[in-house]
């Protein structure tokens, strides 16, 4: 690893936590990476991606349904400037748009949709396509839900703080994958997603794994929107050591973490193995 990359702050990062309602309950949109992406390849994730110093331009926020200062109250991180934090809520539905096809703007038809697509495609900044075809994002639809300053991952030697915001989709739209970043779009249940992991047959990392563990006690959209309406994001810094050749993870609540109180329900402690995260517990764990 470049010893440069150790010291570098973690980059900042938003992701968007897609919810609807399903025939059998609340369900959550997770994409495959691409299994040849140098971070997280194969990995199910939210939509979502790094914070682009264009998000946070003035160009790029007029085009937002919500001032500045509004969305920095929102995320209730002080040092944060009020150009940054509604870049961040930009960079998710941006991020959102160009992975999963799902645009929360105003007039988000079919036709504008493709329009910004097209548009994109032929190399035109976003913001200008968006002045062009009359469309606002949506900040307002959508709802800080967590933060995360992760571990530097091993592969690149790159921490995140990503900001992850709930919103449900919008209606009239399918999500689907953009077949470069992304090789797969699917909605499930979150306690069915947790199963998939648990028999190896869906890859996940905590901070997907811990909110689908946080929404598997909701049975409704209605439900989880209600928790992010009156609660404050919790912020999550895992903390990592080796006992005995086995390395773990704490988070916040944990007795070996550094913060004594508790972010999130489920588990405080995983099992960090090579490309796979388990609750120290077994699968139970997931729901204590």
């Amino acid at each position: 690893m470049n010893p440069t990359e150790t010291e570098r702050p973690p980059r900042d990062a938003a992701s968007l936590v897609l919810l609807r309602d399903g025939s059998a309950g609340l369900e959550v949109l997770l994409l495959r990476r691409h299994a040849d992406s140098r971070v997280m390849g194969g990995v199910h994730v939210f939509p979502g991606g790094k914070l682009d110093p264009t998000d946070c331009s003035p160009d790029a926020l007029a085009a937002l349904d919500l001032e500045a200062e509004q969305l920095l109250a929102r995320l209730d991180e002080p040092a944060l400037t009020p150009e940054k934090a509604a870049g961040l809520h930009l960079a998710a539905l941006r991020e959102t748009f160009e992975e999963a096809g799902l645009l929360l703007a105003d007039n988000a038809d079919a036709a504008a949709r493709q329009a910004l697509a097209d548009r994109q495609t032929a190399g035109e900044a976003l913001a200008d396509a968006m002045a062009a075809l009359g469309l606002r994002w949506q900040a307002s639809a959508i709802l800080p839900w967590s933060r995360w300053i992760t571990p530097r991952h091993p592969a690149s030697g790159a921490a995140f703080d990503t900001r992850f915001f709930l919103a449900r989709l919008p209606t009239g739209q399918e999500a689907r994958h953009d077949g470069y970043e992304t090789t797969e779009a699917v909605w499930l249940a979150p306690r069915q997603a947790l199963t998939l992991h648990a028999e190896h047959r869906l890859e996940l990392v905590p901070p997907q794994l811990m909110s689908l563990v946080k929404l598997a006690r909701h049975a409704t959209v209605d439900s989880a929107w209600n928790e992010a309406l009156a609660a404050r994001p919790p912020r999550i810094q895992p903390e990592a050591s080796e006992v005995d050749g086995e390395r773990l993870l704490y988070l916040p609540g944990d007795p070996l973490h550094s913060v004594r109180e508790r972010a999130l329900p489920g588990p405080t402690r995983l099992h960090w193995l090579p490309r796979r995260f388990e609750p120290v517990g077994g699968f139970a764990a997931w729901f204590d």
